[in-house]
Formats: structure tokens, sequence, C-alpha cells
């Protein structure tokens, strides 16, 4: 079967459970968007992943996983998203490779394998009939690509005006109150600036 990547879009409040949290997954040669409902112990861990600034004072479950990985020369190849049932639950694989060259399959739930590949900046893939089953498509009669574009300036201008260590202290905020998508947003301004 054909695999399809996909990238990280964000993590948003989920519109249909109370506490929980949306990953917003998109094709990368396409317009159709997979959402997968996650916990939000698992948006925050994803979140902190995605901040290449954000430094904890312990490492959570998926770093103590990639210093495991790295002690015992194990490479997280990619994940894919495999298969999802009835209830709207995905399933995943993590894909690895040891010392030896062996090739290992793990399953996981894709919230966890998520976590674990941005953590060592592994590909993301699932199938065409998981797309055509769970995925949304954005045609531009539901969204504007450059109105969406636009939005997203107007967004990232509100940040522009802001020195490195409020937008910092801004993200730590926001990622403590787990509004993970204004922490996405202030990361993408902290990523802008670093590349410039």
């Amino acid at each position: 079967m054909e695999l399809i990547q996909l990238d990280i879009i964000g993590l948003s409040n989920s519109q249909t459970q109370t506490g929980a949290f949306a990953l917003v997954l998109s094709e990368l040669t396409g317009k159709r968007r997979l959402p997968i409902v996650i916990g939000s112990f698992e948006a925050k861990a994803i979140a902190i992943a995605l901040d290449p600034e954000y430094k904890s004072q312990r490492p959570i479950t998926h770093d103590l996983f990639k210093s495991m990985c790295i002690g015992f020369n194990i490479k997280i190849k990619k994940i894919v998203i495999s298969s999802i049932n009835s209830d709207g639950i995905f399933s995943s694989i993590i894909y690895m490779e040891n010392k030896e060259g062996k090739e290992i399959e793990m399953d996981a739930r894709t919230s966890d394998a998520v976590a674990i590949a941005v953590r060592f900046n592994a590909p993301i893939f699932t199938y065409e009939a998981i797309m055509d089953e769970a995925g949304i498509l954005l045609d531009k009669d539901f969204i504007d690509p450059s109105n969406e574009e636009q939005q997203l300036q107007k967004t990232t201008n509100v940040f522009e005006k802001e020195s490195d260590s409020a937008l910092k202290e801004n993200l730590d905020k926001a990622i403590s109150n787990e509004d993970y998508e204004l922490a996405s947003k202030i990361r993408d301004e902290i990523q802008k600036r670093s590349q410039s």
C-alpha cells in the first residue's frame, strides 16, 4: 500500500471531546488534513518536543525513551499511522533499526508515536485508505488559502513587536496553560527569528 507523508500543522482544543486536543496533520503533497483526538498529557508531550528552546526540569517518558534508544544505538526510521477502528481510534507502528541494522516494528498509540517521531526528527506516514476514511479535504469553498495565509501573517505580526525574552516567557505561559495553539504560533515566530 502507498504511504503518504504527513506534517504536523498544530494542536488545538478538540471540538468533540472536552479536555482533549486535536493533533492536526497535513499531507505534504495535497490539501487533506488528518485530525486525531489526543489527551492533554500527550498534547503537552508533542508541544514540548516541537519547541527546540524548551528545557524541561525532568525528562518525561518520551524523553526517557529517546535516551534509551540513543544509549542502545537504536534509530527511529519512521512512524506509520497504520489503522483506525470503528470508534475513530488510530493505531501506529514505530519502525526502528538496531545497531546490527535489523528493523524492528513496535505497536504504539498514535500520540506516543508522534511525540517520539518529533524527538527523533523521523518522518510520519499513513496510508491512502486512512486519509480517505478520516482525512478532511480543504477546498476553496471551505478555507480560502490566501485568506488563511493573511490570518497567519496577522497573528505572527502581533508577536513581531515583542522582544525575544517576552516571546519565551509567553511561550512558557502558553504551555503551562495548555494553550498549544498559541504556543505553536509563538514557536513559529521564534523559529522565524532564528532563521533570519
